[in-house]
């Protein structure tokens, strides 16, 4: 097949003047390679989770452990894809879902980094500055996620069987949307809760 740059041009779909690392909420969409069914099938509209999907559980739940600032929302694995919800809170470890999400914002309309969680001005602007600079961001905290959890996959297949090849878990990138309000918060948590109830109309659907 002849190349075509419309289809094979690989190009970011994140924002490019947008700090990733910010204080906010972020919905996030990870599919597997080639949308293939690997966490599990839906039944009665329920995901049961196989062993694939219980590590897909797993390593979702152990992002907090390796990022404390961060907080976990609604989340949900469907047998090609997860949905899921991350807070990045600013400074104060655990800080309450509505300082994230009303933290002040700059002109652009992002979230303002050099804010508490409460949205008033954090003290020491330079201690805050350097903590923020090891933040990581919502692409490495995705990258992590789908690094360990192709790998304890891997595991699984190995044990089972020798010199099995597993094959790419996930695809290259990922889907975010930032949410900017409770409003939004509230309606995506929802859908992500209920998304194995709407799995045959659900856009990801595939019979693989």
């Amino acid at each position: 097949m002849k190349y075509n740059p419309k289809i094979y041009h690989r190009r970011s779909i994140r924002l490019r003047s947008y700090d990733y690392s910010r204080a906010g909420a972020y919905f996030i969409t990870i599919c597997t390679h080639d949308r293939r069914h690997i966490f599990g099938q839906i039944e009665k509209g329920e995901m049961i989770l196989n062993e694939y999907g219980q590590i897909a559980y797993n390593e979702w739940e152990k992002l907090t452990e390796r990022w404390p600032h961060i907080e976990l929302g609604a989340f949900q694995i469907m047998p090609n894809h997860t949905h899921g919800i991350i807070i990045i809170h600013d400074v104060t470890v655990g800080a309450p879902l509505a300082g994230a999400l009303n933290a002040r914002t700059s002109d652009s309309g992002t979230p303002d980094p050099m804010t508490s969680g409460f949205g008033a001005p954090a003290r020491g602007a330079l201690t805050l500055r350097a903590h923020w600079a090891r933040k990581p961001t919502i692409g490495q905290i995705v990258g992590a996620y789908k690094s360990c959890t192709a790998t304890g996959c891997l595991k699984i297949a190995q044990s089972q069987q020798q010199e099995v090849v597993l094959g790419k878990l996930w695809q290259r990138n990922f889907w975010e949307s930032i949410i900017r309000d409770v409003e939004s918060y509230d309606r995506i948590s929802n859908y992500i809760i209920n998304n194995p109830l709407k799995w045959e109309s659900d856009k990801l659907y595939c019979l693989k």
